[in-house]
């Protein structure tokens, strides 16, 4: 269960801070989070993830409460190469960079209580006194 949106027009830099808040998180928990983040990144980002847990529902007909973030990935897409011209003819180069972001989600694991037979106690050996050898003068 996963989702990719290429060719985002953000920094991989500026992405990775805000998928860092979301990471190994439910995706409901995810999706809040992501809703109130006053970064340019967020709204990127909350739709990949709510597009993973779409494939999940309609494929593997998964509930969106079971589903987890197992991990994202931000890396490096195309780099616009753009410049901006200044004194004398001259031009400054401007990238313009771009992210591909990768949503993989797993379903959580439910920790399952059992009950482990408790270990008799069994009690200590008796230390033994270390043989004390005669004083010689």
């Amino acid at each position: 269960m996963q989702a990719i949106a290429k060719h985002l027009r953000i920094s991989p830099k500026k992405a990775n801070l805000v998928a860092g808040l979301v990471r190994k998180k439910p995706v409901q928990d995810a999706l809040d989070i992501l809703q109130f983040t006053q970064k340019k990144a967020a709204p990127m980002i909350r739709k990949v993830i709510a597009s993973a847990a779409a494939n999940a529902k309609e494929t593997a007909k998964q509930d969106i409460e079971s589903l987890q973030i197992k991990e994202i990935i931000v890396n490096e897409g195309t780099t616009l190469k753009r410049s901006v011209p200044i004194s004398r003819g001259r031009m400054h180069p401007i990238k313009k960079r771009t992210s591909h972001i990768r949503v993989y989600l797993e379903t959580k694991k439910e920790k399952i209580k059992t009950k482990t037979p408790a270990k008799a106690e069994t009690p200590a050996p008796a230390e033994t006194p270390a043989e004390e050898k005669p004083k010689t003068n």
